[in-house]
C-alpha cells in the first residue's frame, strides 16, 4: 500500500472506531443489503487500488447508499440524520 493509502486507510479506521460508534446510526447500504458499510467499502478500495484508483469505487457506494436510503424511506423506515460523508440520509434500524 502506498504511503498516501496507509493514510487514508488510517483516518478511515479512526473514524471506524472513535467516531462511528457513538453517533447511533449505520450507513444505509449496510442496513437495506447487509455486507461492508460505507466506510468499510471505502478502506477496502483504498486497500486493493489506491488513493486515486477508489476515488470511482468510493464515489460508487455513496452513489448506491443514497439510493438505499431512498429504499428504505420507501418502505417506510425512519431515515434521518447526514452521513459525515456528505449529504446522505441515514436510516435509524434497532
Amino acid at each position: 500500500m502506498s504511503p498516501a493509502a496507509s493514510v487514508v486507510d488510517a483516518m478511515v479506521r479512526w473514524y471506524q472506531v472513535h467516531v462511528s460508534p457513538r453517533k447511533g446510526w449505520r450507513c444505509a447500504h449496510s442496513v437495506a443489503h447487509g455486507g461492508l458499510s460505507c466506510s468499510g467499502a471505502v478502506r477496502r478500495a483504498v486497500r486493493r487500488r489506491g488513493v486515486l484508483g477508489g476515488a470511482l469505487p468510493t464515489t460508487a457506494q455513496f452513489l448506491a447508499c443514497y439510493h438505499a436510503a431512498q429504499l428504505l424511506m420507501a418502505d417506510g423506515a425512519n431515515v434521518q440524520g447526514v452521513c459525515c460523508c456528505g449529504g446522505i440520509p441515514i436510516p435509524f434500524r434497532f
